[in-house]
């Protein structure tokens, strides 16, 4: 009886024991099928300003929004994981994810690992240093010095082959610290040199006017998405939605949005804007965010409009005669029901809500960052000059509400042959191109600079 009963309790184990074995979950299935089955893919990325980053508890960055994009033309969700950078490869490969984009460029060394999209963007490896210091010329004043990167990039790679060349450089591997600290370590004098790719040079040259982008050390390269050897119809995907994005003007909107401003940085004019930060703004700090909060604005946007307004001077004026902080006309000011257009409090109350008007006439588009970029042209060089604008979009085929193609057509009012046939005739259609321009430069240094 004993015995019987002993084998009964061997077979009740083994039974639970392959029970408990069925019930765990296998391996995650992987592939474009897969993907469309279960209704979601997962980018693994990096967690910084240009990938991937939650700004207002909303998902941001050049990489997330291309991504985002790919998820919606596959049309499943888009999920993240943001590993080490060493350890992205491995999560592809085991599975953890679906695709790298992360700007990742594209070496001998990483394609027999991986394979990678057609190329979205190029871009070109330079020595990075501190405004000022002498001795960094060329790629040949790189030997004897300390040359400091990350480690696992094609930083490194690069290095070692000047090594091999004959540049006696030492160099210095850090594990997963994000190229942008290097930059900063660079401006506060804590390491003489790094690298980095161009893109990340000229946009981290706004948070740090005292970087010097020094001279190239390699090529141009490519950067490309990442998928696994066996991923040849995921990877068919990827390059058709690159190919649409580009023919439907999507690939250049994210590209504007996130890279726009690099040509009007100018190393005077911003470090002069990182220096009234702190000088003059905080004088008019409040005045600025209980205008904002009453027009439902985000006051670091209006901000860097009475920045570029007026350098944070309430006695302002221009060759025009507009004067105070928002550069307000004696028009408006009569308009909005103010007095004194030299008063900081009254000139930021009559400035913001004519901008707020300005916003609200165009009613007929979506809300969004578009509508947000009208309404400063418009209160640069005039609402119906923009509408004049948009006609001209409409008549070449262009998307009428889309800043893209504004940029196009508010520089064509200079010329007869366009304004003539519009309502509101000349305009120096350059000035709000470049304004907006410089408007959202600041306020994207305002962003970085003031969380709160």
């Amino acid at each position: 009886m004993n015995r019987r009963y002993s084998i009964f309790l061997q077979l009740v184990l083994l039974i639970a024991m392959v029970t408990a074995c069925s019930d765990k979950p296998g391996p995650r299935q992987t592939g474009l099928e897969a993907i469309l089955k279960s209704g979601r893919i997962i980018m693994i990325t990096q967690n910084n300003p240009l990938a991937y980053y939650i700004y207002r508890d909303e998902p941001r960055g050049f990489e997330y929004e291309l991504a985002k994009g790919f998820a919606d033309f596959l049309g499943v969700e888009l999920e993240m994981i943001t590993p080490s950078w060493n350890q992205m490869i491995d999560d592809l490969q085991t599975g953890e994810g679906d695709f790298i984009a992360s700007g990742m460029t594209i070496t001998p060394s990483r394609q027999e690992r991986v394979s990678f999209s057609d190329s979205y963007m190029t871009v070109r490896q330079h020595a990075v240093t501190r405004s000022g210091k002498s001795g960094f010329n060329s790629v040949g004043d790189l030997s004897g010095k300390i040359v400091y990167v990350r480690e696992g990039t094609s930083y490194q790679e690069r290095l070692l082959e000047l090594q091999g060349e004959g540049i006696d450089l030492y160099l210095e591997l850090m594990p997963d610290v994000p190229t942008e600290e290097f930059i900063r370590r660079v401006v506060d004098e804590e390491i003489p040199v790094t690298i980095v790719d161009s893109n990340i040079a000229l946009l981290n040259r706004r948070y740090y006017p005292d970087m010097r982008i020094a001279f190239p050390i390699a090529e141009e390269q490519s950067l490309g998405w990442a998928v696994r050897k066996d991923d040849g119809e995921l990877l068919g995907k990827i390059n058709d939605y690159f190919a649409a994005i580009r023919e439907d003007g999507f690939y250049q909107r994210i590209y504007d949005k996130y890279y726009n401003n690099i040509d009007v940085f100018e190393y005077v004019d911003v470090k002069k804007f990182h220096e009234r930060i702190d000088t003059r703004l905080p004088k008019y700090q409040h005045i600025i965010k209980k205008a904002a909060d009453k027009n439902g604005l985000d006051w670091r946007l209006l901000a860097a409009i009475i920045y570029q307004e007026s350098h944070f001077n309430p006695r302002a004026r221009s060759y025009t005669g507009v004067r105070g902080l928002m550069q307000v006309t004696r028009s408006t000011a009569k308009e909005m029901g103010i007095s004194n257009r030299m008063d900081p409090e009254q000139s930021v109350y009559a400035g913001t809500k004519y901008l707020s008007r300005m916003y609200e006439r165009f009613d007929d588009m979506e809300e969004g960052l578009d509508r947000r970029l009208f309404a400063l042209a418009s209160y640069n060089v005039g609402y119906g000059h923009v509408r004049d604008a948009q006609k001209i979009a409409r008549q070449k085929g262009l998307d009428p509400d889309r800043w893209s193609s504004l940029k196009e057509t508010l520089p064509l009012l200079r010329y007869r042959k366009y304004y003539e046939k519009t309502r509101y005739g000349y305009a120096r259609g350059t000035e709000p191109v470049r304004y907006v321009d410089r408007v959202m430069l600041y306020y994207d240094i305002l962003r970085w600079k003031k969380e709160v």
